[in-house]
């Protein structure tokens, strides 16, 4: 049964400070409803990116376009992991990752970019479904992840924050989009 809870925004006391610019980007109320319309703005946002620069990073040792875009997907799937393990009261400590280890293992930089975005959109998705059969008490649940306390709907919001702030960079940084 779809319930739409509208969870309302997390409380510093929900997530740990390293999570704070994320929770920061999200001015929105309605989290289920930004979660929903993310996947319009990237497929919007990468069809900007001409396919030349795809392979394009900023520096040495800076992420290629595609491996941003893959590294999206990583962290999509393992907040949505967290967030799933919490709201079914699993109090396992969920593990932390090395971003740049996922990323070297992924393969996004062999992977075209609207293959990636795709991927992205379907995986939110199915992300958003599940949110959206949450409960009141699901969304304030909390456990720990990556050695810190967090709450359901404090993830969502970093889900959020998270493609917000790598869409900034790579208008910044990348000058794209």
């Amino acid at each position: 049964m779809i319930t739409d809870e509208r969870p309302g925004r997390p409380s510093p006391s929900e997530y740990g400070a390293h999570s704070q610019p994320y929770i920061d980007q999200i001015s929105e109320e309605d989290i289920l409803a930004l979660l929903a319309a993310q996947p319009d703005e990237i497929r919007a946002f990468a069809g900007r990116v001409p396919a030349d620069r795809e392979r394009f990073a900023y520096g040495p040792d800076k992420w290629t376009v595609r491996q941003v875009f893959g590294h999206l997907l990583d962290v999509e799937r393992t907040f949505a992991h967290r967030a799933f393990c919490i709201s079914r009261t699993d109090s396992t400590p969920l593990p932390g990752f090395d971003d740049d280890l996922y990323v070297a293992e992924s393969g996004s930089n062999d992977t075209p970019l609207p293959a990636l975005v795709e991927e992205f959109v379907l995986t939110r998705g199915a992300n958003v479904a599940l949110f959206r059969r949450f409960t009141a008490a699901a969304w304030l649940r909390t456990g720990v992840a990556n050695n810190t306390p967090v709450s359901v709907r404090a993830l969502a919001f970093m889900m959020a924050g998270h493609i917000r702030h790598h869409c900034a960079l790579l208008r910044n940084r990348y000058g794209l989009g």
